[in-house]
């Protein structure tokens, strides 16, 4: 489906065809519901397909077959994606065709990619069909991620990842704490069970049910996905069995250690900022 240059006016125009220019039954069995069908004009088409870059007008046409003896009305509306149809509704003579033109408008500040809608049909009885639009935004192809919000619970680990490019993303996770002694978490590369389309917000969590008891840890979560997408964020937790010390004669003597640590911990410079996101 070519695109128009834009501004395409759409002509308010309905085309009644006789019964010798039906489509056949293939042509119109993805969408059909009771005695009508909807379709592509032009037969052989599952679906409409449009490609264009932000601000394009692209247009087509769609039929409504009344296989019926008595006339048919329908409702058309365009879900999904922008777009403009001839008609709204339209009354279909028995044993007749129609076909409805329509525009498709990319907008303009849509990112590259694929977007998906419909044109919906439903009559007076409340059935309805449906013919999918694919919609490709023309422009180049940018995989990039961040990640953000990075927080450590009691028993977890919490944070969001955005798709900061225009393809869709399956991303891979791998998250690493390490304490004052040495490691205390180190998971190896996983695919997450997510995708993420251009611009979506995901808020994840990792289960870690094993934490220290008494340490200061740094933990790192490293997310990447095929295209070159990179993002990373890390964050500072400490952790002291408050309860238990308190209770011991030497309570206090035990914090102060753990304190006096991690402050040399901090003068040594090991490790990012706390939250520090790159």
């Amino acid at each position: 489906m070519p695109p128009a240059p834009p501004p395409v006016r759409m002509p308010l125009l309905v085309t009644l065809l006789l019964p010798l220019a039906l489509p056949t039954a293939a042509q119109a069995a993805h969408a059909r519901s009771g005695g009508w069908s909807l379709a592509p004009a032009g037969g052989g088409r599952p679906a409409f397909y449009a490609e264009g870059a932000p601000g394009a007008v692209l247009q087509d046409t769609v039929a409504v077959t009344n296989r019926g003896r008595t006339p048919l009305t329908v409702r058309l509306r365009g879900t999904g994606v922008p777009t403009v149809l001839a008609r709204a509704a339209l009354t279909v003579p028995a044993r007749t065709r129609a076909e409805v033109p329509f525009t498709v408008t990319v907008p303009r500040a849509a990112a590259p990619g694929d977007r998906t809608g419909a044109i919906v049909a439903g009559d007076a009885h409340g059935r309805t069909a449906a013919v999918p639009v694919r919609l490709r935004v023309g422009g180049p192809a940018l995989a990039a991620l961040t990640v953000e919000h990075l927080a450590v619970h009691p028993d977890r680990i919490t944070y969001e990842l955005v798709n900061r490019g225009t393809t869709v993303l399956v991303p891979t996770l791998a998250v690493r704490a390490d304490g004052l002694f040495g490691p205390v978490l180190d998971r190896a590369p996983r695919p997450l069970p997510v995708r993420l389309p251009p611009g979506a917000r995901r808020t994840l969590s990792e289960p870690w049910p094993g934490r220290p008891a008494l340490d200061r840890v740094r933990v790192r979560l490293t997310v990447t996905a095929p295209g070159g997408a990179h993002g990373t964020a890390s964050t500072s937790a400490a952790y002291v069995p408050w309860g238990a010390v308190a209770g011991t004669a030497g309570g206090a003597a035990v914090v102060t250690a753990v304190v006096t640590a991690v402050l040399r911990h901090r003068r040594r410079g090991v490790g990012e900022p706390s939250g520090a996101v790159s």
